[in-house]
């Protein structure tokens, strides 16, 4: 099975981010921040950032919304996608997490007074 490298949170923040970010759509995923994927079972965590931060939001109006998020000053991952929480789908739309790279790729997304958040590094099996 292949894994990705990923930042989660606690419980706690989840449901604050839930209030504050009221989910457009009614399957909720809030799950993770991806940093890589497809990497070795073998890689360890990524290295814990100094600061993260959601600072923008992406909803192409069609069942898929994400949250846009800096760590250490940058939205940009390695691979140059954009961080991101996958936020809310419509899978009865036909649509999935994956989906959200090519939709910030596509719209961009509106920025949002930043809200910092506090972070854990995972290695996690690819499920989607």
């Amino acid at each position: 099975m292949s894994k990705y490298t990923a930042y989660i949170w606690p419980e706690e923040t989840r449901d604050l981010l839930l209030v504050r970010f009221r989910p457009a759509y009614p399957d909720v995923v809030a799950h993770h921040i991806t940093v890589a994927h497809g990497v070795p079972p073998e890689t360890p965590p990524p290295p814990q950032p100094n600061s993260v931060a959601i600072v923008g939001r992406c909803d192409d109006g069609a069942g898929l919304e994400a949250l846009i998020v800096s760590l250490d000053d940058s939205t940009k991952r390695a691979d140059g996608k954009t961080y991101h929480i996958t936020w809310s789908l419509d899978r009865a739309r036909g649509r999935r997490p994956h989906e959200a790279n090519d939709m910030i790729a596509a719209c961009g997304f509106t920025p949002v007074d930043p809200v910092r958040i506090r972070v854990l590094p995972v290695v996690l099996d690819d499920a989607d």
